[in-house]
């Protein structure tokens, strides 16, 4: 798919990744910044952010851009198939085996290989997956043979690994061999201002693959995109305005060919969007009021400040489900960060 034209500031778009906003500038400016080392990366987001799009960049940027980019779904097959699929086999290795395979590692050799839905992993599976990254060889499955490999792993996930590894389904040392380098991807929701763009891209993108030519928005199917709050992200766009292209029967994509999943969620967002800073301004008031009752309570801005502060974490800690890497992303920070402040304020 088609990308951008490139500036010169910190963080430029780049090709085939579609956004200026300022939450992906600084997916960019990681991305650029760590393309050309041989650090592993671990990939954050929600499942349809765009992680694999991040992967493929750092690779097309890196030194290793002329070997190849393997990519496997973690979540997609069982333990055992997936050991084959990563490490191979030999012949008679299991039932099934009739002939030796090369694993994806081996194939990925001199390039790079992107570890999609990482978090699926088995323990069992990890251990053999910590030995990679730090020794760089394997076995096949079924064989006493060394390989020997020149690597680099992207891995990713839609969970958050830390309490994976709280909860002991993800080993902690896997986990620091992986997230040398973190880059979060920003959900479609805290980059509403992409939405022309992605819109405009995709349209381009299914006219031309099903010879159809709708090149208008309809102002208020515009507005209730923007206004959605899209928990299947860019791939749920890019679901809906195939299937607007695909029904149109003008040259404008109207509001009546968007699901009313989209439509009838326009005025929720809005009154979350008006009622939003009136809680907060209900709080400011709270703490005002108490430090005139408290002569002792002199610090009025750390007051205000520190108990907006948990509020806000608090609700969007609880909107999602407690995932702090989904928490961290809304609220425009680090998941270190989220995590100090949790242990901070006692949430």
């Amino acid at each position: 798919m088609s990308g951008y034209s490139q500036r010169n500031d910190s963080g430029p778009p780049i090709a085939e990744i579609i956004g200026d906003s300022l939450a992906m500038e600084e997916v960019y400016r990681i991305t650029r910044r760590v393309a050309p080392s041989n650090a592993s990366v671990l990939l954050l987001g929600e499942t349809g952010t765009g992680k694999e799009l991040i992967a493929s960049a750092i690779h097309r940027l890196s030194r290793r851009h002329s070997g190849p980019f393997v990519r496997v779904n973690c979540g997609a097959l069982s333990e055992s198939l997936l050991e084959s699929e990563l490490f191979g086999h030999v012949r008679g290795a299991f039932t099934g085996a009739m002939n030796n395979r090369t694993g994806r590692f081996e194939a990925a050799h001199t390039g790079t290989v992107f570890l999609d839905e990482i978090n699926s992993t088995t323990l069992h599976l990890q251990v053999k997956l910590l030995r990679v990254l730090q020794e760089r060889e394997f076995e096949r499955v079924g064989d006493t043979q060394t390989i020997q490999v020149d690597t680099r792993v992207i891995a990713a996930s839609n969970r958050d690994l830390l309490q994976l590894v709280d909860q002991e389904s993800f080993r902690e040392d896997l986990y620091w061999r992986l997230n040398v380098v973190p880059i979060e991807i920003p959900p479609l929701r805290h980059r509403r201002e992409d939405i022309p763009k992605l819109v405009t891209h995709f349209l381009n993108y299914y006219n031309e693959a099903n010879d159809r030519y709708v090149v208008h928005v309809q102002p208020e199917a515009l507005e209730a995109l923007q206004s959605y709050d899209w928990p299947g992200n860019v791939r749920e766009l890019q679901n809906y305005i195939e299937r607007a292209v695909v029904m149109a029967e003008f040259d404008e994509l109207t509001v009546d060919l968007l699901p009313t999943s989209v439509t009838s969620s326009e005025a929720r967002a809005r009154l979350a969007a008006r009622t939003q800073p009136a809680e907060v301004n209900d709080l400011i008031h709270d703490v005002v009021e108490q430090s005139v009752v408290d002569p002792e309570s002199l610090n009025l801005y750390s007051d205000v400040v520190n108990r907006v502060e948990r509020e806000l974490i608090s609700q969007v800690m609880a909107s999602e489900n407690q995932v702090r890497t989904k928490a961290a992303n809304r609220l425009g920070i680090n998941r270190n960060t989220l995590h100090k402040k949790l242990k901070e304020y006692n949430l």
